[in-house]
């Protein structure tokens, strides 16, 4: 049987606004031996699977500095502090990076993105009946395009690593299971 670690002591070594790094002692179960862990601390994320009412899904493409590209991915972002509700968030980060507003948004999955090393979740939504109401509202860093492409291209783009990014994927999982249910 597997059991917890039991956590000695606990030290915040850095905030860097995005995530804050602890570093951990903690003793195993198993020998009792203490060990260091690094956790990030990091806010809550949201990904929406937008679906306008023809069945297209609107993609993002944007620049991603961890790896260097440009990816192809659903709109997302941080739960930020105050907000709560990673639905709220839902509604405010579709509309800001694509301009368009939901008749419906239902969340439909939640993973945790890298448990070894990341404290947070990340809830998808699918947004049903999508609708462009205003221009893009980015963030000073950001510079998104806007791509429609059929919901049933979905996994060909995946296979073909069109779509690398994994939360992105998760969602369309979770979609896949949503619809089935």
């Amino acid at each position: 049987m597997v059991d917890s670690w039991q956590k000695e002591e606990s030290e915040r070594l850095g905030d860097y606004y995005i995530f804050r790094l602890r570093r951990d002692r903690s003793r195993s179960p198993q020998t009792g031996e203490s060990h260091e862990f690094y956790v990030l601390e990091a806010p809550d994320w949201i990904n929406v699977i937008p679906v306008t009412p023809d069945g297209q899904v609107v993609l993002i493409r944007q620049y991603r500095h961890g790896v260097g590209e440009v990816t192809l991915e659903i709109p997302g972002g941080m739960v930020d502090e105050g907000e709560g509700d990673p639905l709220e968030t839902a509604r405010r980060e579709l509309l800001e990076e694509t301009g368009y507003e939901a008749a419906e948004i239902v969340q439909i999955g939640v993973v945790a993105p890298n448990p070894a090393f990341l404290n947070n979740a990340c809830y998808s939504f699918l947004a049903r009946d999508v609708r462009p109401v205003r221009a893009p509202q980015f963030d000073g860093t950001e510079y998104i395009e806007l791509e429609l492409a059929p919901l049933e291209a979905i996994p060909e783009l995946i296979r073909s690593g069109r779509i690398n990014h994994a939360l992105t994927v998760a969602a369309f999982y979770h979609l896949d299971h949503f619809r089935q249910s």
